[in-house]
């Protein structure tokens, strides 16, 4: 297990989630915030050590309701949040996510940055980086091409020093 929270366990993903975790970027609520990931890619990703591929599983029957992609530079010691998206929307399992990553890659792998990218569409995103302290480092313009067009990337952060004062 990487971490519990109060109502969740953030495990590994196995092979036999990964159909589960492309179901989850299909979804129609999350496609369109998400690179829909291969299963050869994710099968690549549960394998490489600079990667995490995490599904967030309920204590209560063991279900996944959504999953994270992680890319960890530990030369720089910066924890990458490629990805993360949740089923069960409106009851906080993303919050509950956020604050149990953060933790994760500040207290348990000591490293120094934290960031992310998200399209500026992404409103409910935006506003949980928001309201965890996370810094709005800018703007990449026009930086991802889709089926939606051409899609500005804003890159938030939090470093370990701010984590610790907010905490």
């Amino acid at each position: 297990m990487i971490v519990e929270t109060p109502r969740l366990y953030i495990v590994k993903a196995v092979e036999a989630d990964i159909n589960t975790i492309i179901e989850i970027e299909s979804h129609k609520d999350n496609c369109d915030f998400l690179w829909i990931g291969t299963y050869e890619e994710h099968q690549a990703e549960i394998h490489d050590p600079n990667h995490r591929l995490l599904v967030f599983k309920t204590k209560s029957d063991n279900k996944i309701i959504g999953y994270a992609l992680i890319r960890l530079d530990f030369k720089s010691e910066i924890f990458e949040l490629r990805r993360i998206a949740i089923t069960e929307k409106g009851l906080g399992y993303g919050k509950e996510a956020m604050i149990a990553l953060l933790s994760y890659a500040f207290e348990n792998l000591s490293l120094n940055r934290f960031w992310l990218d998200v399209y500026p569409d992404n409103y409910i995103g935006i506003q949980l980086y928001e309201s965890l302290g996370m810094h709005q480092d800018g703007v990449l313009r026009q930086n991802y091409k889709s089926e939606r067009g051409y899609l500005d990337q804003i890159i938030y952060s939090m470093l370990k020093s701010e984590y610790y004062l907010s905490v």
